[in-house]
């Protein structure tokens, strides 16, 4: 069993939380991670207020164990949302894509613990200094908008840099990375595109299979040259994407071409015109399963190799 100061913080079982991914972390996957151990997350993404709270009651019915709210703070209901969180009684908050800070004092006076989403030292200071409860600190392995430095590198630069609890991000999607991560001073790990492929995740069959098929190879970087890159699975829509940049790399432009491609992806599995987010770690995801077994694979993965890890790699210290 492994118990750090984030299943203290959360009141759950193991340190691994759910990614609030935009229309796939609904509330039967948050449930079904929270069921498993883990803390699971519904993500508001642009949903507006009554959809998020349908989804967090749905979620309470499924569940009587600890769930959170990513909030997306670009979205235009973001101050609904965040007010709606307090109504509702959630317990954990996730935020990113902006500064939460104006949130904190409701937040804070209703005990939610609040837990930002950081790409930077920089970011991850000032959160602490606003009050966070902890950090997940997001690498640019990770799937979907991204920052520019590794999981590897970001994470113990983070933990000698602030005091409270850090969740490391991006590329960890077994039990070798999740005890890498704790070996950086992480106290968790957050898990997104293991959790695609999960039983539960509403993402089309064909979003899945494409995860499940990918090589090391297989994602690309787009939006980088306007300030906006997002990871995700090359398909010949993300090629277009990149045509395009080469042409015209304006925000403008990508973004009249990719409005809408995410939800083509999860929900139609449009490979003409769908952008399938995912992290570099696709190549080690190889099947549909329950979620209650990628939590349990990744936690028993993780125990097993921080016992024999030395012993295994034929590793001595003298």
């Amino acid at each position: 069993m492994i118990k750090t100061k984030l299943t203290q913080l959360l009141g759950i079982q193991y340190p691994i939380i759910q990614g609030g991914m935009a229309w796939i972390a609904n509330a039967k996957l948050a449930a079904a991670v929270s069921e498993a151990g883990g803390l699971g997350l519904i993500g508001a993404a642009n949903a507006p207020a009554d959809v998020v709270r349908g989804m967090i009651r749905e979620a309470k019915a499924l569940t009587s164990k600890p769930f959170g709210v990513n909030i997306m703070l670009m979205s235009p209901y973001a101050d609904e949302i965040a007010a709606l969180c307090v109504e509702e009684g959630v317990k954990v908050i996730t935020t990113g894509a902006g500064n939460p800070g104006k949130y904190f004092p409701a937040w804070k006076e209703a005990g939610i613990k609040v837990i930002p989403v950081v790409p930077s030292v920089a970011l991850a200071r000032r959160m602490e200094r606003a009050g966070a409860d902890a950090l997940v600190v997001e690498g640019t392995e990770a799937g979907g908008h991204i920052g520019e430095i590794t999981t590897m590198c970001l994470v113990p630069q983070v933990v000698d840099a602030v005091q409270i609890p850090v969740v490391a991000a991006g590329g960890i999607a077994d039990g070798r990375g999740f005890a890498a991560a704790l070996m950086l001073g992480a106290q968790g790990c957050q898990v997104g595109t293991a959790f695609i492929c999960a039983e539960e995740s509403p993402a089309h069959e064909e979003y899945k299979k494409l995860v499940a098929q990918a090589k090391d190879t297989d994602t690309v970087v787009t939006g980088r040259a306007n300030g906006h890159p997002v990871r995700s699975l090359k398909n010949r829509f993300t090629k277009k994407i990149v045509e395009l940049e080469k042409e015209d790399g304006s925000f403008e432009a990508v973004e009249n071409l990719t409005v809408g491609s995410y939800r083509k992806a999860v929900q139609e599995g449009n490979m003409q015109e769908g952008t399938f987010m995912s992290g570099q770690i696709a190549g080690l995801v190889k099947e549909v399963r329950p979620a209650k077994e990628i939590v349990e694979f990744i936690v028993g993965d993780a125990q097993d190799v921080l016992k024999n890890a030395l012993s295994k790699g034929g590793i001595t210290i003298e």
